[in-house]
């Protein structure tokens, strides 16, 4: 039963990932925590290896098409080792009320930040300052909570650099792929204490369904795809926040 429950939580898992270009560890970690009674240190571990291995599998079309800022991506991942892995390291030292609840904040942001409209006009290249930025904060979220940053490069890029949200998505595909890597490494202090029987099962379905999604995704509106999507993280973020400092104390 647990097979098969991660099976179709990998599914879902995937979809988002696929479709969106983002959001994957968002819905791991909550997945793996609530469905699974996995320990928060330990829904962030092993939600990296699963997203690690769904977002490459969306990552292959979106390459073949050209929608991916392969040179931008590197950067931001580079740039951000040293806080990716930093924040890695000194996540297993934090409560399991400070991960939860900077885990909802941060989908919060998340959310927000895709219900802003786009502007639209010439696409831009990002300048070296913003870059520096994003990657610093992109790789301390990814170490402390599982999360691959998409969230927050998806509008950077689409709003303030006028790319296609669909070059968006890529990129987003290949940040969260070398920072899923770097902090699943990171991480190794907690490898041993993770039952990968779960994880295992939601990789392999996510892995599937992500390669579809990222297909397909250009069939489908980008606003829909936007609000469903917040909305989908908003439900989320709400229901950690009670469950940390309502329902468990």
């Amino acid at each position: 039963m647990e097979i098969l429950a991660g099976l179709v939580a990998g599914c879902f898992i995937g979809a988002i990932l696929g479709f969106v270009g983002a959001g994957g560890a968002m819905l791991t970690v909550p997945i793996l925590i609530y469905l699974f009674d996995f320990t928060p240190q330990s829904a962030t571990t092993a939600a990296l290896a699963v997203v690690l291995l769904a977002a490459s599998s969306g990552l292959i079309p979106k390459l073949k098409k050209n929608d991916v800022l392969i040179k931008e991506a590197l950067v931001i991942w580079g740039l951000g080792l040293v806080t990716n892995i930093a924040s890695s390291v000194i996540a297993y030292k934090l409560s399991d009320n400070f991960i939860t609840t900077g885990f909802s904040i941060v989908m919060l942001l998340a959310g927000t930040s895709m219900l802003i409209k786009p502007v639209s006009g010439a696409e831009k290249k990002v300048p070296i300052f913003w870059l520096i930025l994003i990657s610093l904060i992109i790789g301390c979220i990814t170490g402390f909570f599982g999360i691959g940053g998409g969230f927050l490069a998806i509008p950077i890029l689409v709003l303030f650099f006028k790319n296609t949200p669909a070059k968006a998505a890529g990129t987003s595909l290949a940040i969260i792929s070398l920072n899923s890597l770097t902090a699943f490494f990171g991480h190794y202090q907690g490898w041993g204490s993770v039952n990968w029987t779960v994880p295992i099962s939601m990789a392999i379905a996510a892995v599937v369904v992500a390669r579809l999604a990222s297909i397909k995704s250009g069939k489908i509106k980008p606003e829909v795809l936007r609000f469903s999507f917040a909305a989908l993280l908003f439900s989320i973020s709400i229901f950690t926040l009670i469950e940390t400092w309502i329902i468990a104390p």
